[in-house]
């Protein structure tokens, strides 16, 4: 069919034309901002989930819809060997200048750039990246100690005294937080601990990888009690047909039932191969009526594409030794396994392949379900492995 009519979009982090199974999600999140921004009790949401599963989309969707409510977002994606205070400094200057521009400023927000200035020049030391340049006159006591969980504690308190100033909020979107470095995110949940029992209207909705459950709870024994925890994960079967089936109604096309059947087979109902398979059966079908065969034609363009992009680029991360892992983790199916199991096919004790181990949980490849437990954080990546290289014990 007509490739500029397509309305499947299979590109990480693009919103799908349908935005399925996500309803109560997106509206739990909205009640929480607006309790936030009115001085009620709302915990700080962490989306947790396997690549590909939608955890970007959502955070774009309710950073959106927030910030048309009128609250301040600052907007983050975390990556590897990047510091949190180097990301957050002049994403809050950013919304300083909308909440309380200097010349018209109030108290707190006064208080706000002369605590932001405070914290860059004290955490430029550690920092050299921060990337914040103020003039504003120093004021002693105030985020100027260069510890970084007093100072995020004083920032955030300062940001959201100037919020509730002008009667609103801010809310702090962290994508792949997983990637913040244990201190850092120890930092940042005591920030949030210290707004919340100051009752300033201050929030994080964050997604990560499921390693982040286990980090958060390292990084800081109370945290379980700031956050909401929501699982995301593939799309109930009702849900999964609506993603593929409503678009093409949209554009007057439709899917036979074999047809349908069998992208829910191939993708495992998770959103984003959904969006690829959905792509590439519409450009095979040469009717309004997408086939079975149809399916079968675009299964092998879909898969294709996947292995040099989605797959590819998560391959090319790892070092040799590190994907002899990933391949004998592969060998033994989907997974989860034991970790004592991949090494024993590897012909290893446990103590040689922990290290590399270790590097694919950090570079997020890997995790662990459960002590002694280890799955691919990207589904069908097992058969990716499989295709690609041999297994050699």
């Amino acid at each position: 069919m007509d490739e500029l009519k397509n309305p499947y979009a299979p590109n990480a982090g693009r919103p799908p034309p349908v935005l399925a199974g996500r309803t109560s999600l997106l509206e739990g999140a909205t009640v929480s901002l607006k309790r936030t921004r009115i001085g009620r009790h709302a915990n700080s949401i962490l989306f947790i989930g396997l690549r590909g599963v939608g955890k970007t989309v959502l955070l774009k969707r309710i950073a959106k819809d927030a910030q048309a409510d009128g609250i301040a977002c600052l907007r983050l994606e975390a990556r590897e060997n990047f510091s949190l205070p180097a990301m957050l400094a002049p994403k809050l200057e950013k919304a300083l200048i909308e909440l309380a521009p200097r010349e018209k400023a109030g108290d707190s927000g006064r208080k706000a750039w002369t605590t932001l200035a405070n914290f860059a020049r004290s955490m430029e030391i550690t920092y050299g990246d921060i990337g914040v340049r103020f003039r504003t006159a120093h004021e002693a006591g105030i985020a100027d100690t260069g510890d970084l969980e007093i100072g995020l504690s004083d920032l955030l308190a300062a940001a959201g005294g100037a919020a509730a100033e002008k009667e609103t909020s801010v809310a702090i979107f962290i994508d792949e937080l997983q990637y913040v470095e244990k201190s850092q995110l120890a930092a940042l949940i005591a920030a949030l601990h210290t707004c919340e029992q100051d009752q300033l209207p201050v929030t994080v909705i964050g997604a990560g990888l499921p390693q982040l459950v286990g980090q958060v709870g390292k990084a800081k024994t109370y945290a379980e009690r700031l956050f909401d925890f929501s699982e995301i994960g593939k799309l109930p079967d009702k849900e999964a047909r609506y993603a593929i089936q409503k678009p093409a109604e949209r554009e007057g096309a439709s899917f036979e039932p074999a047809a349908l059947e069998e992208i829910l087979s191939q993708t495992q109902c998770y959103p984003y191969f959904l969006q690829e398979w959905g792509s590439q059966s519409w450009l095979a079908a040469k009717g309004k009526t997408i086939t079975l065969a149809d399916v079968r034609t675009a299964a092998d363009r879909a898969q294709a594409k996947l292995d040099t992009g989605f797959f590819r680029v998560r391959y090319d991360r790892c070092t040799p030794a590190e994907r002899k892992y990933l391949r004998a983790m592969a060998e033994l199916g989907p997974g989860p396994h034991k970790s004592g199991d991949i090494a024993a096919l590897m012909g290893r004790s446990i103590q040689s392949v922990s290290p590399h181990r270790d590097n694919l949980i950090s570079k997020g490849m890997i995790y662990n379900p459960q002590h002694g437990d280890t799955a691919f954080t990207v589904p069908l990546f097992d058969k990716f492995m499989k295709r690609t290289m041999p297994f050699e014990p």
